[in-house]
């Protein structure tokens, strides 16, 4: 089974809406997930991904700043594959 989960070519704005709100869906999956860890390990681990997602999200902000409408452009076809 294949689910298409974004197929599209986004303007800068949308492509900006697009990748925060799906940050925003993965921060909260991982801050769950720490509520209901029984490692330090997970929980240390999730932590520093909830980071690298938040830096990943701002490091695209400022681009997307800095280029304004000229350059950015967001191409994404993401399929989510199941076996």
């Amino acid at each position: 089974m294949k689910l298409q989960l974004i197929n599209g070519h986004f303007s800068p704005q949308d492509a900006l809406d697009i990748l925060t709100k799906m940050t925003h869906v993965k921060v909260s999956y991982h801050e769950h997930q720490i509520k209901t860890s029984d490692t330090e390990e997970d929980v240390k681990s999730r932590e520093k991904r909830i980071k690298e997602l938040q830096r990943n999200l701002q490091e695209a902000r400022q681009a997307i700043a800095q280029n304004g409408q000229r350059g950015v452009s967001l191409q994404a076809d993401i399929i989510l594959t199941i076996d």
